[in-house]
């Protein structure tokens, strides 16, 4: 019954997208709400048309408000992210040169001035945004939010996101609810760095208090984000038996039990129905990854991390034999998990995947040349791992001092260059902003692999934003964090 209603509530919303073919604005907003509502992997095919629809036909000197050219300017580079998936992993090389490389074609000619003629009109003789946009809430929001698809050396793109920042945070005290809630929410968590389950889950109550909200549209994004909720609680039932059964709370009680935001951790990489063999998967494997961890940094002598080391680069049953008790049930459900992930690969003809997996956390079912790309640690990769490693030890910098940790990248960074805890904060936040534009960079211009492996890289760097905004929101999960997991795998919307 539900998924024959999600079905018909489906065919009324690409009414609403064929409706729109010819109005541009109306299209870019319809599209807007799609995407933030959670359910745009349903119309990839109407999207993906629409946009370059807009793209063959549309100028943007018709937009005059600051919130279509915005969400144009968004449109632009999807559209270029697009292309390059159809093309990146094509032998069609005259077509990728024609449409990516050359100088001289539309695409290019957008990709390279769009970032700055599409925001030109609003600037003054003085190169200055125009004070008279301080009123336009939306507008300079949707600018805001825009910004953070920045790359390297997108001058303008600064400037804009320091303008509406400081503008948004101003506006602040004399807005109401919803939109007070909604800046301040996007001043905390910008779309592009946040996860789309939980971000959905959230747009659909301030998108319902819109008058001008699409009852169907609003009813489809309910009514699935129940349905997946449902799939999701399922998938974390089977994987917690698996972990009960293993009683590390038990056995090892100096451990993390973070088995559902292990759960939570993989769900904001992979979302979608089709990937539950990734979820269930990868979960364990982050889970496991986690005991180690904390192995290694709460618990293990150096004699025995020697020895536990060793045993891992052996990767065989016989090194069980040289552990201390505690770590031989680490080590076996270790090599048993990866025996597991090789039966289930091997049924598929893909068990050389879990050679790669046994040293990194990965994908579970691309093609070998894609592996062999991801191991050769291409700037995407690099890039979220800066972000991961840094906001990780940014954060957790004095708790884990204090519990006789190793040192930091604040500590390191403080005694190389002589500086203060507050400088070394400063030049590392600097660093993930850096990585964040180089992640931009690889999403819009990379042409070696497809693009869904790209936002495989790009959710894992939003994970780690939103689990470690201000704080280590895995150690300390009571809060903020079970927050998250109850509205996300708890809590269903309210369907009237």
């Amino acid at each position: 019954m539900e998924q024959e209603q999600l079905h018909q509530l489906k065919q009324k919303v690409i009414k609403l997208l064929v409706a729109a073919a010819d109005k541009p604005s109306q299209m870019l907003n319809l599209i807007d709400g799609i995407q933030r509502l959670g359910v745009s992997y349903h119309f990839t095919t109407e999207i993906e048309a629409a946009l370059k629809h807009i793209y063959e036909t549309c100028d943007h000197g018709h937009f005059d408000d600051l919130y279509t050219v915005a969400l144009f300017f968004k449109a632009i580079l999807m559209i270029s992210t697009l292309l390059l998936s159809f093309v990146g992993y094509s032998d069609n090389k005259d077509f990728l040169s024609l449409v990516c490389n050359s100088r001289s074609s539309p695409l290019a000619i957008q990709l390279e001035t769009g970032n700055r003629e599409v925001f030109n009109k609003f600037k003054n003789k003085q190169e200055k945004f125009q004070e008279c946009l301080i009123g336009d809430v939306v507008g300079i929001l949707s600018l805001y939010e825009a910004t953070h698809l920045r790359v390297r050396g997108e001058e303008i793109l600064d400037e804009a996101l320091t303008f509406t920042t400081t503008h948004l945070e101003s506006m602040v005290p004399n807005l109401s609810n919803p939109i007070a809630e909604h800046v301040v929410h996007a001043l905390n968590q910008p779309i592009h760095k946040g996860l789309t389950r939980l971000d959905a889950r959230r747009y659909i109550s301030f998108y319902e208090q819109n008058d001008s909200h699409n009852k169907d549209l609003l009813n489809f994004a309910k009514l699935d984000f129940n349905l997946l909720q449902k799939l999701h609680q399922r998938e974390l039932s089977e994987i917690t038996r698996w972990w009960k059964d293993l009683d590390f709370a038990k056995k090892l009680p100096f451990v993390r039990d973070r088995l559902v935001e292990c759960y939570f951790w993989i769900l904001g990489v992979y979302f979608e129905p089709q990937y539950w063999p990734a979820r269930r998967i990868l979960t364990k494997v982050i889970a496991m990854t986690s005991i180690i961890d904390d192995i290694y940094d709460a618990y293990g002598t150096l004699e025995e991390l020697a020895l536990f080391t060793d045993a891992i680069e052996r990767w065989e049953i016989s090194a069980l034999d040289q552990l201390p008790e505690y770590m031989k049930l680490c080590y076996q459900s270790l090599l048993d998990v990866y025996s597991m992930i090789d039966e289930g690969m091997a049924k598929q003809g893909g068990s050389y995947r879990v050679d790669y997996a046994k040293s990194e956390e990965w994908e579970s079912w691309p093609p070998k040349r894609l592996f062999d790309w991801v191991s050769s640690f291409p700037l995407i990769v690099e890039a979220a791992s800066v972000i991961n490693r840094l906001t990780d030890d940014i954060v957790g910098h004095k708790f884990e001092q204090q519990r006789g940790h190793i040192v930091s990248a604040v500590q390191c960074y403080m005694k190389q260059h002589g500086a203060t805890e507050e400088e070394a904060v400063t030049e590392l936040y600097e660093q993930v902003t850096n990585a964040w534009k180089d992640i931009n960079a690889e999403c819009l211009y990379s042409t070696k692999v497809p693009m869904p492996l790209l936002v495989r890289v790009l959710n894992l760097a939003r994970v780690i934003n939103v689990l470690y905004k201000d704080e280590d929101g895995y150690t300390h999960s009571g809060t903020r964090t079970k927050n998250f997991v109850t509205s996300v795998l708890i809590d269903s919307v309210p369907i009237n």
